[in-house]
């Protein structure tokens, strides 16, 4: 099986005793789902990642697609997430979700 060409990473606020906290993993219930499933509508090669608490619980839930490291914030519904992919395709980040370092 080949190696995907990106990888996108949502927060799931879980950590390291396994319990959840933060934010996250309540406000982005089904997005994971979502993800998967707009990802092959739009046959984009990439693999979707549930993740550990990403540190960044002000600003989430938080998304990553990598290897570009751009970091979403507030990525909590089905909008936020069809803008993020519109980005990635276009080649550009969602500007109205992304965060800066």
């Amino acid at each position: 099986m080949a190696i995907s060409e990106r990888q996108i990473l949502l927060c799931q606020s879980f950590r390291a005793a396994g319990d959840k906290k933060g934010i996250c993993h309540k406000q982005s219930e089904g997005l994971l789902q979502y993800i998967e499933e707009e990802v092959l509508d739009r046959g984009l090669d990439c693999l979707i990642s549930g993740t550990t608490c990403l540190k960044q619980c002000e600003k989430g839930p938080v998304m990553v697609i990598q290897p570009e490291n751009w970091w979403f914030g507030s990525v909590d519904s089905e909008e936020a997430v069809d803008a993020i992919l519109d980005g990635l395709e276009d080649g550009e980040p969602a500007e109205d979700y992304l965060l800066e370092s």
